[in-house]
């Protein structure tokens, strides 16, 4: 990958505790917006979905997707 520009994309991903799903947004592509129970399926989706929104936001494709996962859980029902 000598010579070659590095395109890393941010995908935040945080725990939506009152839907029970996992939800991925992103800072850098317009238009991403992915939700699932599972972080691994939502991972699989954002994946599938960030080639197509790079092109309709006419960015570069990407070498890297960098995940910034978050969760915050309530103790008070534990």
């Amino acid at each position: 990958m000598l010579g070659s520009e590095i395109m890393n994309y941010t995908v935040l991903v945080s725990w939506d505790e009152e839907a029970n799903v996992w939800v991925a947004t992103s800072p850098d592509i317009t238009g991403l917006v992915l939700e699932s129970e599972s972080l691994d399926i939502l991972i699989d989706r954002v994946k599938n979905a960030v080639p197509e929104l790079l092109e309709l936001n006419s960015l570069k494709p990407a070498n890297v997707i960098s995940y910034v996962c978050h969760r915050i859980q309530s103790m008070a029902n534990a």
